[in-house]
Parts: structure tokens; sequence; C-alpha cells
């Protein structure tokens, strides 16, 4: 049976919350729901859609660089848009990060918990091999 394993980094934000920001689990790497927290202040970053996209991505390319993988093997992704209006912009900032084919994704308006984020971002990803 797989063990269970808690993936920390210092290059990704810590919230306090009572959550890992991931778990790998045998070849499966479950990531947490990520805002637009800078790693080095944990103050929200970016202040429109694209710029907290990119920061969300970058955040959870540190937590599965950790774990041992990246995003090209992403198999599930989960994104929180605060506003309808800004799912354009989020593509395009979305699309940098998966040129090709990226992983199967839902995508649905809610409010996220903190003011001043605009999208949350869960992925889960494969391990390389």
């Amino acid at each position: 049976m797989p063990k269970r394993e808690v993936i920390d980094t210092a290059r990704a934000p810590h919230t306090g919350l009572p959550y890992a920001q991931a778990l790998r689990y045998g070849d499966l790497v479950f990531v947490a729901g990520q805002v637009a927290l800078d790693p080095k202040t944990n103050q929200p970053s970016g202040g429109e859609v694209a710029a907290q996209t990119r920061r969300v991505l970058d955040n959870i390319s540190a937590i599965l660089e950790q774990a041992g993988t990246s995003l090209a093997y992403a198999l599930d992704s989960l994104v929180f848009l605060r506003s309808a209006s800004d799912f354009d912009a989020f593509n395009d900032a979305y699309r940098a990060y998966f040129p090709n084919d990226g992983p199967p994704r839902t995508t649905v308006q809610a409010a996220v918990p903190r003011e001043g984020f605009l999208v949350e971002i869960r992925i889960i990803a494969g391990m390389p091999g």
C-alpha cells in the first residue's frame, strides 16, 4: 500500500491554516488550492487576474518540484474565478503554463474566501516515469 507523504516547501506560501501544501500518495500528488500569495511575505501578490494566475501557477510549480514532478505531469485542474468576466484574461495567463495539451480542467465562478484574490487553483499531478 502506498504511503501518504506531506509535501512542504518554503518556495510556496504557508497560510497557517490546517492543511498541507500537498500530499503525495503513490504516484499521485494532490496540491491544495493555491491563491496569489507571495511565498516570501505570505501577502497577496498581483492585482489583476493574469498576474494572480501566474503567481498561483508559480507557487504550484514550486510545490510540484518539491514532490519530484512538474506541471507537465498535471492530470486534473480545478479553478475558481471570482468573476466570469476574468475568464479570457485568466486563460491567456494559464495557457502560457500549458502551451500544448493542458490537463482536464473545471472552471467555476465562486467567491474565493479571502478578499482581494481573484483566482484559486487546485492541481492533481502524476509522477514522472
